[in-house]
């Protein structure tokens, strides 16, 4: 071999290791950046005239495991949806309570029913008049208070939906922007790994809104799939889209003034699932409503079932207490947990807590007759007391005939919701259910948020494994390149010596 030959081979070593190391660089910087797969620097022999002539570098190649991507993917989505779902839900425990626990619906019914037993012993007693009327004003507040909460839950959805669009728009942007570099430099026979680990971080943020699958196209791109089948947008020339809105009790989705989530003209709400965004729209048209309903179909049966015996002493806003007006669902009471409050005739005049504020005709299937206390009548007056306590509060409307059970199903504007527990005849087993339930959900939603966490922690620490960077390796490959670095450095030393010399002995012309 001659000694253009061997320096040819020296320096292109050099040249190679040289870009070696810039890889290792790369790869040891990034060694704790989330979604990085390592990138491996590769090379090929080079020969001339059927003889050796050292390497030449080629493309850098990133580690991958597509399967297993698949399924941190996919985990990713679960798992963000259900810590969306558990931080929702818990907001509310703090105002919903648990059962017993002193400011749950069904603690502030049972303060009410004290109040009313306690007024039995001495009708005429004003300060136990009062205090059944305060007892009332609180559970009329705990009732605002637990629905402007699910007010509250309901419109953050809604935001969330708004801002979760923004974020993913820009995440399909990104795609479709490394889809274009990818596209052009695979045409080319270029490296795309450093495209690879960006598009890897651009996929884990669609994965955090969207249950979604990345598919590789035979140009190199990726499509973006939801698992409700709609192909998301990566042109930044078309974009996913939703409005902003106010919600309200009486505003929903679909057809209610509520917005859906766009691709240009065509609704996409349904093809959107797991994800934050996915758990967003499930708790603004489904969980939040439901419990919204169930609290409004307490609402209006403790007012009816009091003014069935003769007492008017929960109303709306409006003084009267909302009915249904025949129409799907809960129509003319939907909202009525947020305006619900002790009648302000009642509040103005206690004495009718004992008195009464209505005649009551009597019929076969709902309560018996009652005629009021006049004003000035009996200060022991207990008929209207014993009615509330025993039929008001009962399972029975009056004696023989079962009260109405109460509304689990058929629920909301469209009666198509369902509340999660059974069957409940009385307001204490309704206001019970309801707390017990919805304090279920949250307890679930939080050990499932627990669940989805860890296992997609493990699979992502299966897949950094299988594709991240090791550090001691990347280290003692470095002592590698280091070592031959010298070595081809010593032979261009060593025909630089010999050059000098030829140079030296070289005849004077």
């Amino acid at each position: 071999m001659s000694l253009q030959g061997a320096l040819s081979i020296a320096t292109g070593g050099l040249d190679n290791i040289s870009y070696g190391m810039s890889v290792l660089s790369q790869n040891i910087a990034n060694a704790s950046t989330p979604q990085y797969a390592l990138e491996t620097a590769t090379q090929t022999s080079v020969t001339a005239g059927g003889q050796g002539d050292g390497v030449a570098s080629g493309i850098t190649i990133a580690a991958s495991d597509p399967a297993l991507q698949n399924q941190v993917a996919a985990q990713t989505a679960d798992s963000s949806a259900a810590s969306t779902t558990s931080n929702a839900l818990s907001t509310l425990q703090s105002v919903l309570g648990t059962v017993g626990s002193g400011n749950d619906l069904g603690s502030q019914l049972t303060n009410l029913q004290s109040a009313f037993s306690t007024l039995l012993t001495d009708p005429g007693n004003t300060t136990q008049q009062s205090a059944v009327v305060t007892s009332a004003s609180s559970l009329a507040t705990g009732i605002n208070a637990l629905a402007a909460s699910y007010g509250q839950a309901i419109q953050s959805a809604q935001n969330n939906l708004v801002s979760g669009i923004t974020q993913l728009n820009t995440a399909l942007s990104t795609i479709g922007t490394l889809n274009t570099q990818m596209i052009l430099l695979q045409s080319e026979g270029l490296s795309t790994a450093d495209l690879q680990n960006q598009m890897s971080a651009a996929e884990n943020t669609v994965s955090q809104l969207v249950s979604a699958s990345f598919v590789t196209q035979s140009n190199g791109s990726i499509a973006v799939i939801t698992a409700g089948g709609a192909q998301l947008p990566t042109s930044g020339s078309s974009t996913l889209s939703i409005d902003s809105a106010t919600t309200a009790p009486s505003v929903y989705y679909p057809d209610g003034g509520l917005p859906g989530i766009m691709f240009g003209s065509t609704d996409i709400t349904g093809q959107i699932t797991g994800g934050a965004l996915g758990a967003n729209i499930t708790l603004r048209d489904t969980t939040l409503p439901t419990y919204q309903a169930s609290l409004d179909e307490f609402s209006e049966d403790l007012s009816n079932r009091f003014a069935a015996q003769g007492l008017t002493l929960f109303t709306g806003s409006g003084g009267t207490i909302p009915q249904s007006n025949g129409g799907a669902g809960q129509s003319g009471y939907v909202g009525y947990a947020e305006t619900i409050q002790v009648n302000p005739t009642v509040l103005a005049t206690p004495s009718l807590v004992r008195d009464g504020t209505t005649a009551i005709a009597g019929s076969a299937t709902g309560a018996s007759a009652f005629t009021p206390n006049p004003t000035g009548g009996d200060a022991g007056f207990t008929t209207l007391i014993n009615r509330i306590l025993t039929y008001g509060l009962g399972d029975e409307v009056q004696a023989g005939v079962a009260q109405t059970p109460m509304a689990t199903t058929g629920l909301g504007n469209t009666g198509t919701l369902s509340a999660g527990f059974g069957t409940q005849t009385t307001l204490a087993d309704y206001a019970n259910a309801l707390t017990a339930s919805q304090s279920a959900d949250s307890a679930s939603a939080t050990s499932q948020a627990s669940d989805a966490a860890a296992l997609q922690t493990s699979l992502q620490t299966k897949l950094t494994s299988a594709t991240g960077v090791d550090l001691d390796t990347e280290l003692g490959q470095m002592v590698t390149l280091q070592n031959a670095y010298g070595a081809n450095a010593h032979v261009v030393s060593a025909i630089e010596t010999v050059f000098t010399y030829l140079m030296n002995i070289a005849p004077a012309t």
